[in-house]
């Protein structure tokens, strides 16, 4: 008796133990769910339609702005309109003929054995159905595929997390450049406050086309498997490393169209927007223009041998655009990734260790390659990180160094 009180006690204190644990852990969920709940109704409040889309509580398609997507979009409506009628015709008899012929009114099942005429009704309809849908589905599929005679080709490559474009044929050949997200949306979603339309959708460097003329996209990766996906302009073509693909649209509007990496890609998957400025001639123009100014004042000689302090300064730019989303400003790094402030590979007198990691990554992908970098901007990232924060190596990383690296 005494034994069985003792239990008796103690499982009556763990019960109760365990209720209250409960309780609070309960209670602390409702209020972190009730918190985030009431962040996400301020935000979804204040936040508008964005033109070329998403829009605020949006059920239907993306608005067409070129032919390829009015056609999808009118496919679309199609499917479901003869689905609906077989849904229809099919339950509608059915239900027909359980209410007709049930068993409460005396009716009695037929007994019969084979039929041509059902045979030859249940063969043809669908064949028929079947055929409905597959020409105009054929349609448009052959007039997606049809990438020839374009006004301008660009390759698009996927990469962990962002798209690089090199325009290959036609007005802005030789233009290349990385888009990622911009740094200022990647702060608003650290900080837990998304702000704006455009959140997590826009980039630091859209692509730029434009309008009315037919644009090829070739799409690949240099790490996994991604895919370039703009609704507006209805397009999705998945990016394999070791693969070309190629799809291809011509935008009918001027404007700005988003659209996301449609792989799971990795952890920054939601951090791989996808921005198309469509403009005018003139305006495309001036921006080929631009841009081919802007990549002569960036080119530099490999064979040039920078002074610490220069190398250190152009280091800094390229670490805030391109390295500061996963490292943070102050080189710490963050959850599994690495911190660079003190890191062995950043402080080892040996720098051939720091390029490979860059040139090649490393983690099985955790760590991306960066050989889409130019061998100055690899060289000046390393003599930045080797001589910042608590990291004073004295070290300086020279362009040569990188290029001997990439042979």
């Amino acid at each position: 008796m005494m034994k069985q009180s003792i239990w008796t006690k103690a499982s009556r204190g763990w019960l109760a133990a365990g209720v209250v644990i409960g309780a609070r852990v309960g209670a602390t969920a409702a209020a972190a769910f009730a918190t985030q709940t009431a962040l996400a109704t301020q935000w979804s409040n204040s936040v508008k339609d964005l033109p070329g889309g998403p829009a605020v509580r949006q059920l239907d398609l993306h608005p067409a702005v070129t032919q390829i997507t009015a056609d999808q979009r009118w496919l679309h409506y199609l499917m479901l309109v003869i689905c609906a009628l077989i849904f229809i015709a099919v339950f509608g008899v059915m239900f027909y003929s359980i209410f007709k012929h049930r068993k409460s009114k005396g009716a009695k099942s037929a007994n019969f054995h084979e039929s041509t005429t059902v045979e030859i009704i249940w063969t043809i309809v669908p064949f028929v159905i079947v055929i409905l849908m597959a020409l105009p589905a054929t349609k448009v599929v052959v007039a997606m595929k049809d990438t020839g005679s374009a006004d301008i080709t660009i390759k698009t490559t996927g990469m962990q997390w962002k798209w690089g474009y090199d325009y290959l044929i036609g007005e802005g050949k030789g233009i290349g450049f990385v888009s990622t997200l911009d740094a200022a949306q990647r702060e608003m979603s650290n900080a837990g406050k998304p702000e704006g339309d455009d959140y997590l959708l826009k980039v630091d460097n859209p692509m730029v086309v434009p309008v009315d003329k037919k644009i090829r996209l070739i799409t690949t990766a240099n790490d996994v498997i991604h895919a370039f996906y703009v609704p507006s302009l209805g397009i999705q073509q998945s990016a394999i490393p070791g693969f070309v693909r190629d799809t291809w649209f011509r935008a009918e509007k001027i404007g700005t169209y988003y659209g996301q990496c449609s792989q799971l890609c990795g952890k920054e998957h939601s951090y791989m927007p996808i921005q198309v400025k469509v403009v005018s001639q003139a305006d495309y123009a001036l921006w080929v223009e631009g841009k081919n100014k802007e990549m002569a004042a960036l080119a530099d000689d490999p064979s040039k041998v920078w002074q610490l302090a220069d190398l250190s300064a152009r280091g800094e730019k390229v670490y805030n655009a391109n390295c500061v989303a996963c490292h943070t400003p102050s080189g710490k790094g963050g959850g599994p990734i690495k911190a660079l402030d003190g890191a062995a590979v950043v402080l080892d007198a040996d720098k051939s260790k720091q390029i490979a990691v860059l040139l090649k990554g490393q983690n099985n992908g955790a760590m991306p390659a960066w050989k889409q970098l130019s061998d100055t901007e690899l060289a000046a990232v390393i003599t930045y990180t080797k001589n910042h924060w608590s990291n004073k190596t004295g070290q300086v990383v020279q362009p040569s160094d990188v290029m001997a690296a990439r042979k």
